[in-house]
């Protein structure tokens, strides 16, 4: 079987954040086999693709090095481009089912164009210890999927280090989640972006994501009231690569729209069990 690797929400080759995406398979194997395959890969997410009887529609599962995630934004954008760039599924719409329900997405010139459920954050306490695991007192705190910390300004959010050890904890008592964390201010003027981000996710196995699509499910609602805009342009601001994305927030729903970008391919050679 072929496998891609894709750096999704980039501006070109070794940017955004790389998805490993296996050819789709006529039945899934099972859980333990994928598990291990994207412990093998180590990329934030692989993600794996059922056939099914409508060309335009599969299933999609996605795996941390760690676990299988719910929603996972990037290898959502990597599995339509391997769809359409490299498998050639000629179709205007492409459905998936996954566990989080079905998503859509379409090609949008040379980028493509998601449909995710939004999550409106609430504004919640700072929780102990919170500050001390940043290295900075947020200005505000928002719990949805994951904890959202807003930070004073951009170049607060790019000069972080957090205590990765400590933040995993805090983060899963406020969020009821697995330890996620997200860093946020709006961007400095002149800047072609409104909103800048990073991402931890030491629970997943991810110590820090370069570009998290579900993310931004909680960051526009959360930014478009603030700028009281529809449509915001974001930067994840992970050293060395950085993420690009283009959100527009439809009330229920938040639109996403990026790039991808193949930077291999490779064939497996063992068989899924």
């Amino acid at each position: 079987m072929r496998q891609w690797t894709i750096d999704a929400f980039a501006s070109g080759p070794f940017k955004g954040n790389p998805a490993c995406v296996v050819e789709p398979f006529d039945a899934w194997p099972s859980d333990v086999w994928m598990q291990a395959l994207a412990a093998e890969n180590n990329q934030a997410e692989t993600a794996f693709l059922l056939k099914t009887s409508d060309p335009a529609r599969f299933g999609l599962r996605w795996f941390t090095p760690a676990r299988e995630a719910p929603l996972c934004g990037h290898a959502y954008l990597a599995s339509a481009h391997a769809l359409f760039l490299e498998m050639g599924v000629d179709v205007p719409l492409l459905t998936f089912d996954t566990l989080s329900g079905p998503l859509t997405v379409r090609r949008d010139g040379e980028g493509l164009e998601m449909d995710f459920p939004a999550d409106p954050p609430r504004q919640t306490s700072v929780p102990e210890g919170l500050a001390a695991a940043l290295g900075v007192e947020p200005v505000e705190v928002w719990a949805g999927a994951y904890l959202i910390a807003v930070l004073q300004d951009e170049a607060t959010v790019r000069g972080l280090t957090p205590d990765l050890s400590a933040l995993r904890g805090i983060a899963g008592e406020a969020t009821d989640g697995a330890g996620q964390t997200v860093v946020v201010a709006q961007a400095d003027a002149g800047q072609p972006y409104r909103v800048v981000s990073r991402f931890f996710a030491p629970a997943a196995g991810i110590p820090e994501d370069p570009a998290t699509g579900s993310a931004h499910c909680i960051l526009m609602p959360l930014y478009g009231d603030k700028l009281d805009e529809t449509v915001l342009k974001f930067h994840q601001a992970y050293p060395g690569r950085g993420g690009d994305l283009e959100c527009e927030n439809r009330g229920a729903r938040v639109l996403l729209r990026g790039r991808g970008f193949t930077v291999a391919e490779s064939r497996l050679r063992v068989e899924p069990a």
